[in-house]
């Protein structure tokens, strides 16, 4: 379990990589200084400067940073890792590399807090954020780091992706380009919950989120605490666990488990931890949000932090990089570009780190800085045409707004029925459907394959619901955003209810050469190409939950997150209608109940869910 977590919380999100290799080029090509830099409250965060060894008066570097609650290993003035900055690229090119524990973590000294909430009116020095220590940080460099050249550039993935965002409030005037990657917007929405339904596919991970060291450390304190199952079956174990209840086993003494079963709806405790709503007028350095369209953990942040800076900044140099990723998976080259049984192409990790992020970055920091980069607004990959599109504006201003209605006999339609039918199924919690095939997956960290993966397996349970379009007879590409607008009711008084659009590929579809799953075929194979939950119980409010009256006719809408994808000629497009999708979202008990973290046994309940037949979805289309 320690390894797997390991896996999926450092590899892909803390940089440089942990390894020490001493014939690194980092090695050879920088000086290494660790450093206690102090910020206005007086606390000290532990700071590791990595400078090219040919700086000097006459030949100064700008400063690349990420902060992380990740570790910022390995320590020791004489230790290197075996690559610095987002890119081999950038190391090669010669940037000034700064790495930085946040408060509370590893070396640095404070009290460690999740999502840091943002103090937008500070009224002395003891109201600290990440944004006065952002701040902090760039003043003590710009001051003291030999050979800068005063300009300071951000990065950082997933968690160290939220540090970067934050960091781009704090105003420094030597903070000039900005590149949150896969960030943490808002832990109601994304991570540990989608529309506030609590994702237990996350549940191994609260000993890193939860447990609070005691001293500086270079070593993971907090593995005490993790889980050891005694199967390898994450399904199974998690089904067994029973009412989430049940994991105060675990976590009694975990504070930011006791945290969030005891701040079920969004109240002020998680609204205070959302950043978005932070970006007011006045963004000052150029901003480019990167994502993957197929990341499970943090797919919502990228695209809400760029909409919102667009929104409130619309003088602000602000772009947006969407590829064919699982989380953070552009930040190292992988060969044959692959989500889950899909092949996208070769080395587009490489492609991306050359003339996306280290263009980016270059301008702003080593050329003259204009808004004119020679970056379009928004570079996004085509997942069904597979390749790179460009577009002024995001979504794109010529995308038109199309229903996909859910007609009862199955099929979707771009018209309502005369007379709009039903379809009903009976969902049973104690038998949930799985939301991957893949078991060996199920015990870290969110495993990301299923966002492509293959739901033949899910379609073909009674408990979920199918609707697909003929064959199509022209290619159709879904660009922007998506809306489920639900006609639903139930026999009992919640539900969850989770819709999935998919590529339905023909049947002499012939598989690629590098699928890890020989035991599938591209012959109809029905890709997932978006999905989401919503709980009925938050329909109206995430504040203020409901319950829903038995039997009667009821809205549920909620946004899907955003594609880019091409459905092409002689495909079908399916929508998949559920409500359990186990143990990536956990189970709703059916049964209104004030807060479902503390459900008991007897409250889960099986229920007839119904779908209506004037359900639709909204989509935007691209001619």
């Amino acid at each position: 379990m320690k390894k797997a977590v390991a896996l999926g919380l450092l590899v892909w999100c803390s940089v440089p990589a942990l390894a020490q290799n001493q014939d690194s080029y980092a090695k050879a090509h920088y000086t290494k200084q660790e450093v206690y830099i102090p910020m206005r409250d007086g606390t000290k965060l532990f700071t590791a400067i990595y400078t090219p060894k040919d700086a000097s008066k006459q030949h100064k570097y700008p400063m690349m940073m990420q902060r992380t609650c990740y570790s910022i290993a390995p320590y020791g003035e004489g230790k290197y890792p075996a690559r610095l900055g987002p890119s081999e690229t950038m190391m090669k090119e010669g940037y000034i590399f700064v790495y930085q524990d946040v408060r509370g973590r590893y070396k640095s000294e404070g009290t460690w807090t999740n999502m840091t909430p943002v103090i937008d009116n500070k009224k002395g020095k003891k109201d600290v954020d990440e944004g006065s220590d952002t701040y902090d940080t760039i003043e003590w460099l710009t001051k003291k780091a030999a050979n800068n050249n005063g300009r300071v550039g951000q990065w950082g993935i997933s968690y160290p992706g939220f540090y970067t965002a934050a960091g781009i409030l704090s105003d420094h005037p030597a903070l000039k380009a900005s590149s949150p990657q896969a960030p943490v917007s808002d832990f109601f929405f994304d991570d540990f919950h989608h529309n506030g339904a609590f994702l237990e596919s996350y549940i191994f991970t609260f000993p890193v989120f939860g447990v609070q060291k005691q001293d500086t450390t270079s070593r993971a304190w907090y593995s005490a605490q993790n889980i050891k199952p005694n199967t390898k079956d994450g399904y199974q174990f998690l089904l067994d666990l029973g009412p989430l209840k049940n994991a105060d086993q675990y976590y009694a003494n975990n504070f930011f488990w006791q945290e969030t079963i005891n701040h079920p709806n969004y109240d002020e405790f998680w609204q205070k931890r959302g950043l978005p709503e932070h970006y007011k007028s006045g963004i000052k350095p150029a901003v480019m949000t990167v994502g993957g369209w197929f990341d499970a953990e943090d797919l919502r942040g990228p695209l809400t932090i760029y909409k919102t800076i667009e929104k409130k900044n619309p003088n602000a140099y602000n772009t947006i990089v969407m590829g064919p990723f699982g989380h953070g998976r552009w930040s190292r080259e992988t060969g044959h570009t692959m989500h889950s049984n899909v092949y996208f192409g070769d080395s587009i990790a490489t492609f991306y780190q050359k003339n996306i992020e280290a263009k980016f970055f270059r301008h702003f920091l080593k050329e003259d800085s204009g808004k004119n980069s020679g970056l379009p607004e928004a570079y996004m990959y085509d997942t069904g045409k597979k390749q790179w599109e460009t577009f002024a504006k995001w979504p794109a201003a010529n995308a038109t707004h199309q229903k996909l209605y859910l007609a009862a006999d199955g099929k979707i339609s771009q018209q309502p029925a005369a007379t709009p039918g039903t379809t009903t199924f009976l969902s049973d919690p104690l038998k949930p459907v799985p939301y991957t095939e893949d078991l060996t997956t199920t015990m870290g960290f969110t495993p990301h394959n299923y966002m492509s993966e293959d739901q033949r397996f899910a379609g073909r349970r009674p408990d979920v619901v199918v609707f697909q379009t003929d064959v199509l007879t022209e290619d159709v590409t879904l660009g922007g955003e998506i809306m489920a607008k639900l006609q639903v009711a139930t026999t009992s008084t919640d539900a969850d209810w989770v819709v999935k659009l998919i590529d339905v590929y023909p049947g002499d579809e012939a598989n690629n050469a590098y699928m890890p799953n020989k035991n599938i075929m591209l012959s109809n194979y029905w890709q997932m190409v978006r999905s989401e939950v919503m709980p009925a119980r938050f329909r109206n409010s995430f504040e203020k939950p409901e319950a829903m009256v038995a039997n009667q006719k009821t809205a549920v809408d909620f946004r899907l997150q955003d594609v880019l994808h091409t459905f092409k000629k002689g495909h079908r497009i399916m929508v998949q209608v559920q409500s359990t999708w186990f143990p990536f979202i956990a189970r709703n008990p059916q049964k209104f109940v004030p807060n479902p973290y503390k459900a008991d046994a007897s409250d889960y309940t099986k229920a007839t869910h119904t779908v209506y037949g004037d359900s639709f979805l909204d989509v935007e289309v691209l001619k």
